[in-house]
């Protein structure tokens, strides 16, 4: 079954093996050594696209992290509605969580494929995946993809008098399967390319995490799980590379330093990528906003609907105004009104004058004035009036 990653990496590997070994010589340690870090590099481009997407849809879940935090608030009792409205609201923004850590998912079979098929190159030991083989037995025989004499190759090439699948805590009979014709390597040299390439290692760790931590959100940062991964990223992963790189190959550190090394400028060249994208789009609906904005100066333009409506109401108004009128209005009138007018424009009172009978307590006419406006009283008694002034 694990033959399904073992051979497509030991292929890979083959590959650059073959244009390298073509200009340095096949038994060159950088030749083998340039093999590893384009492998990594083939691999990091085949996930490319992932990346990409695990970088959007982070930058997506800082953006729902306000609407999802007041889904667990208000379903804080119910954890099952509380999946069901977080799943709709992914749903509706077209939210994978799984996209966010498939590069991750992915890398991790590779990483373990590379660390086997690079121990295949000497099973000389007995550990776990080890046939404990003699070092002429394991001279002799092919390792997936490569053949008898790429396996001898590989045991006989040195990077810095390194061999590059051999670790600092190599025990001696694992050591011997490197010395076809006899003798033992040192280990100094090993420690010597290991310990570089464990800092360096390290320090790349670290740096990638630290980018991907100024990147985030406020309200990210300040949740307690991304804060403990954080802290886990920051710290606690470059310890575990500087304590766990005496036991890995010299090969499996130039993997790691490779892959942190592609990681970081890939991080900057994304992400720039994806901050430009978002300050286009913010000026692009910038300049819609600015386009449908009224001119200085100019009124608001009312729409179409509502104009339409009040033309026709007050169209309204004035026909039944004037129906009104013409029904109401006696013909005989018309000279009374008149009058009327012209003393409104003088400025006098149209109304008629009391006598003092009137406007004694006891009279007949001693009702008080009727505060209504002019035009609710009877018609005929302002004509009436009207004549009165007259004489």
């Amino acid at each position: 079954m694990l033959d399904i990653i073992y051979y497509p990496v030991s292929g890979i590997l083959w590959v650059w093996h073959k244009v390298f070994g073509a200009v340095l010589g096949p038994d060159n340690g950088f030749a083998w050594a340039l093999s590893v870090v384009f492998l990594v590099f083939t691999l990091r481009v085949i996930l490319y696209k992932p990346f990409v997407k695990q970088v959007r849809t982070t930058r997506q879940m800082q953006e729902l992290q306000p609407q999802i935090k007041a889904l667990q608030k208000k379903y804080s009792n119910d954890r099952q509605r509380q999946a069901l409205e977080l799943q709709k609201l992914q749903k509706e923004h077209g939210f994978n969580p799984l996209m966010g850590c498939l590069p991750v998912l992915l890398q991790a079979p590779v990483f373990l494929g590379l660390f086997h098929v690079l121990r295949s190159f000497n099973r000389t030991g007995t550990g776990l995946g080890q046939l404990g083989m003699s070092p002429e037995e394991n001279a002799n025989t092919p390792n997936y993809f490569f053949s008898v004499d790429d396996v001898q190759s590989f045991l006989s090439a040195r990077l810095f008098g390194a061999p590059i699948s051999a670790a600092i805590t190599s025990p001696d009979n694992v050591l011997e399967a490197f010395e076809p014709f006899g003798g033992v390597p040192s280990v100094w040299p090993i420690v010597a390319v290991s310990v570089p390439l464990m800092l360096i290692a390290s320090i790349a760790t670290h740096m990638n995490s630290r980018a991907s931590v100024a990147r985030q959100s406020p309200e990210a940062a300040a949740n307690p799980q991304s804060a403990i991964m954080n802290k886990l990223a920051l710290y606690v992963f470059p310890f575990a590379v500087l304590v766990g790189g005496p036991f890995l190959p010299i090969a499996i550190l130039l993997y790691w330093v490779s892959n942190n090394v592609w990681t970081y400028g890939q991080q900057h060249l994304v992400f720039g990528r994806i901050d430009r994208e978002e300050q286009a789009k913010k000026a692009e609906a910038m300049e819609r906003r600015t386009a449908n904005a009224p001119k200085p100066g100019a009124k608001p333009k009312r729409g179409k609907g509502a104009q339409s409506a009040a033309t026709v109401a007050g169209d309204t108004d004035d026909s039944a105004t004037e129906i009104e009128a013409d029904t109401t209005e006696p013909a005989g009138d018309a000279e009374s009104n008149g009058a009327a007018s012209k003393s409104e424009k003088s400025g006098q009172d149209p109304r008629p004058k009391t006598t003092s009978g009137q406007s004694g307590g006891g009279g007949k006419n001693s009702a008080p004035r009727n505060p209504k406006p002019q035009q609710n009283r009877p018609r005929a008694n302002r004509g009436k009036n009207a004549k009165r002034k007259r004489r």
